[in-house]
């Protein structure tokens, strides 16, 4: 199948031509006759399938096939995104594609001055790309009418709700107009996005190129389990003997972003650190560090996991597992994009033999584990036993020395089930205190 066969007009055919695409993927034959047909649309599409694409094709030959009703370009497509990198990435895409037709576009988002964001949203706009939050601030200066939206596209829509827009997202829907069409794109489905779309989506297709929370089957999937304070020696290692030029390495939290790149410099690997402390000049340097070569390893925190777009990125590397499983999901997919094969790699310590659990839950399948000499773990994780239903009559008649002998073996229980205990113990904590946890919202991260 060419795009020729999916109804685009001369002139998108054109820009894909010259993008170098020929066929389209998966998700981009199912998405785009159905859009040009003014479906509402709920598409589950794994991270590097071009699903981008799949909506900004059509809306762009949509939007050019009708003309604004007012003199003054208004906002007729609203495309919302999580995170400043993936507006950046969507902005691209359109502009791309738009070239050879006559659609204004802008992208805002916070971490930058607001002034010039106005300038441009004065001169009129056709498709605007946002996040949540930079979105809300021009409504509350009133520089900004959403009255004559046509479409509202909702990408990466389960990392929004993940990073607590949920009521962003509501405020934005009360403004505008309630005879739109609805597309809304996801990598994971899960209750929240499934309530979402019921109250956002009109009698919506829905699509799905994959197994729901899969990945992708062009990424191959390895865990190292050993003591935390050898993963930096096992990260070096890595990068070093595989000769890594390229790859992405993902931390939990910004500070340890800053020190473990602190630390590969150190160790002689060009490094860069991208989370949301750093400016958005800052971060788009990295990237830009990382896809030219100039530094070899990105040190990222989950910020960075949507958005990132680079076609042939051959290694991500978990240095710390997320405790969400479906991040998971969203980091890997960083790698194996655009047909190319990927590599993922865990580096997994005894409090975090939880999060793996849950991630092959998730997954429905094994991360193969491999075993390298001098980095093997003191701490292994051994599933519980499950007592059986007849062994309590079974032993009522054993006498009390034998208890006794059980409750001395008991106390003397093996190293191994002691840290078992104790990993329990600290993951039971972990949830406890993410019960109470600042909302993810009030954190700045768009």
């Amino acid at each position: 199948m060419s795009f020729s066969t999916l109804g685009l007009n001369a002139s998108l055919l054109k820009a894909i031509a010259e993008q170098g695409y020929t066929q389209p993927t998966p998700i981009q034959q199912k998405a785009i006759p159905l859009i040009l047909a003014k479906k509402d649309v709920l598409a589950g599409a794994q991270t590097g399938t071009g699903k981008t694409a799949g909506f900004t094709l059509p809306l762009l030959q949509l939007l050019s096939q009708k003309k604004p009703n007012t003199q003054k370009r208004e906002v007729r497509a609203l495309i919302l995104t999580p995170t400043r990198e993936l507006a950046a990435q969507v902005g691209e895409s359109v502009t791309t594609y738009g070239k050879y037709l006559d659609i204004n576009s802008i992208v805002i988002f916070g971490g930058v001055g607001i002034n010039p964001q106005i300038s441009a949203l004065k001169k009129g706009v056709d498709i605007l790309t946002a996040t949540p939050g930079r979105l809300l601030d021009h409504i509350g200066q009133k520089t900004l009418n959403l009255s004559h939206v046509e479409f509202l596209i909702l990408d990466e829509a389960d990392r929004m709700l993940d990073m607590g827009f949920i009521n962003d997202i509501k405020k934005v829907l009360s403004l505008l107009p309630k005879n739109r069409q609805n597309l809304l794109f996801s990598a994971t489905f899960s209750d929240e996005i499934k309530r979402l779309a019921d109250g956002l989506l009109n009698n919506p297709i829905l699509i799905e190129v994959a197994k729901r929370n899969e990945s992708s089957a062009q990424v191959s999937q390895k865990v190292f389990t050993l003591d935390k304070e050898r993963k930096k020696d096992l990260l070096v290692h890595l990068i070093k003997e595989d000769n890594m030029q390229q790859a992405l390495v993902f931390t939990k939290t910004k500070h340890g972003a800053n020190k473990l790149c602190e630390h590969l410099i150190k160790c002689g690997i060009s490094s860069a650190a991208i989370h949301g402390n750093k400016s958005q000049s800052a971060r788009t340097k990295a990237l830009d560090d990382l896809k030219k070569g100039s530094v070899r390893i990105l040190v990222a925190t989950d910020i960075a996991a949507r958005g990132i777009d680079i076609d042939q990125l051959p290694h991500v590397i978990n240095y710390e597992l997320p405790n969400i499983s479906e991040d998971y999901v969203h980091r890997i997919g960083r790698t194996g994009r655009a047909g190319n094969v990927g590599i993922a790699i865990s580096l997994v310590c005894g409090e975090e033999l939880e999060y793996l659990k849950s991630i092959e839950r998730l997954m429905k399948k094994d991360i193969p584990q491999e075993i390298l000499t001098g980095f093997t773990s003191k701490q292994v994780y051994t599933p519980e036993v499950k007592v059986q239903r007849g062994s309590h009559r079974n032993h009522q008649g054993q006498n009390r020395s034998n208890a006794s002998a059980t409750s001395t073996k008991h106390d003397n229980r093996s190293r191994v089930a002691n840290v078992k205990h104790k990993e329990e113990e600290t993951f039971k904590s972990h949830k406890n205190s993410s019960k109470t946890a600042t909302p993810r919202r009030n954190r700045n991260y768009a």
